[in-house]
């Protein structure tokens, strides 16, 4: 069920149409429990009807008046209360989404044998809209072949369990198992909410090495050389591709303060010499290279080792020296042998028209330039590409073909760009 309302926009803060979706939020009884609530309180923000319905177990960490305080709504736990409304069969039902965070090993084990014991296990059985598990344990409870069987079967059943993060668990604990971002998991749930089937796990026991952001290319120590990339695609598609089962690499660039994926292994670089050393390395030992980071075409010829003053002794002007060009460096290794001639490569484009030329026809010319097996293009400029939390553009092929990519968020985008990614993978 579902209905036009009016929310903030939370970048302008004007009114933009949005639709009003009916969505579960189940919490499972660990110490996470306390991270629902942002997550809660994001879904209701953005307009939507949250209805919580915590195990026994999770109000032992967080208090039913509080998640009846952040969704508006009353909160159950079993499947006696308010029975003329029946609400174990109706919450799932009428629900567009269910989203479990944390889902404990516990709650997963007896979702994953059909129990209906309490009111989330039987939301569970009732729901046919997406279901998207976020685990939360320690290491040991994730890796246990009982729960690797019982995320196997809730996958079996259609339901999403997202890979945990890794980090700081319970106590002085770390490792794989920690909960998500609250953030993380909104988005997630709001790509499921524009395309349900937008996480199949068809990625894996492949690697795929991701670029993001800009690279900066220092002038002195406090200037530099750099552009308007935020990071946030290229982040998308690295998130993505981790959650349809691939071993990901993410070699990142500056960024506007994104966290860092869940299940990614994430590298820092600065500048495009030291993107393209990692780029290279990583890429002659995985199945695909998605280049989505915006690569500093040019450097200062000269580091200046100390500030460049006003007046006198400033440079009349700067000297540039180009860049190296990372993208057709690994199609020309995938040549040369040192890249597996398997390996898919994707690249981005970033593109204007001009009284020669519109978007596409530059972009069809820096295909067969490059040489790279897919290329994604934007039109950039005011509210395009950078800096925005959404984007449209085109997919180009090297067989010829091209296709629309609608707009919406950059996740959106992310999915349909490793739609193409897995049906080129050998």
């Amino acid at each position: 069920m579902s209905d036009a309302v009016s929310v903030s926009d939370s970048v302008s803060g004007a009114h933009v149409p949005t639709t009003r979706k009916q969505i579960v939020v189940g919490v499972g009884g660990g110490i996470a429990a306390y991270k629902s609530c942002a997550l809660i309180r994001s879904f209701t923000e953005a307009g939507h009807h949250v209805r919580v319905v915590p195990t026994e177990s999770a109000l032992q960490f967080v208090g039913k008046a509080t998640f009846e305080a952040l969704s508006g709504n009353p909160v159950q736990t079993g499947v006696f209360a308010d029975v003329p409304q029946v609400p174990h069969v109706r919450l799932g039902q009428e629900a567009d989404l269910v989203v479990i965070a944390p889902a404990t090993a516990d709650l997963m084990a007896r979702a994953a044998s059909g129990r209906a014991d309490d009111l989330l296990t039987g939301t569970l059985l009732t729901a046919r809209c997406p279901v998207l598990f976020a685990p939360a344990m320690h290491t040991e409870m994730w890796e246990h072949p009982a729960t690797v069987a019982n995320v196997a079967t809730l996958r079996s059943y259609g339901a999403i369990v997202l890979e945990p993060a890794s980090g700081r668990l319970t106590g002085k604990d770390t490792g794989a198992g920690r909960l998500p971002e609250p953030e993380e998991i909104a988005g997630l749930a709001a790509l499921l909410l524009e395309r349900r089937d937008a996480l199949p796990r068809d990625l894996e026991g492949k690697r795929v090495v991701v670029s993001a952001g800009g690279t900066r290319e220092p002038l002195d120590p406090v200037r530099f050389l750099g552009n308007r990339s935020s990071g946030k695609q290229g982040y998308a598609i690295a998130r993505l591709a981790a959650q349809r089962g691939a071993d990901v690499v993410l070699v990142s660039g500056y960024t506007a303060g994104i966290s860092e994926p869940a299940a990614v292994t994430t590298v820092h670089v600065r500048t495009a010499q030291e993107m393209q050393a990692v780029i290279d390395r990583e890429a002659a030992q995985c199945d695909a290279v998605v280049m989505a980071a915006a690569v500093a075409d040019f450097r200062p010829t000269t580091l200046v080792g100390s500030k460049i003053k006003k007046g006198d002794g400033e440079p009349d002007s700067i000297e540039l020296t180009k860049n190296p060009d990372i993208l057709a460096g690994i199609v020309q290794a995938r040549r040369d042998g040192a890249v597996a001639p398997e390996t898919v490569i994707v690249g981005f484009a970033a593109e204007t028209g001009d009284e020669d030329g519109d978007v596409l026809t530059y972009a069809r010319a820096k295909l067969a330039r490059k040489g790279c097996d897919l290329l994604v293009v934007n039109a950039v400029g005011d509210g395009k590409a950078f800096e925005v939390d959404h984007n449209d553009g085109w997919l180009l092929s090297a067989d010829g073909s091209e296709v629309a990519l609608e707009h919406g968020s950059k996740s959106l985008l992310a999915s349909r760009v490793l739609d193409a990614v897995s049906g080129s993978l050998k």
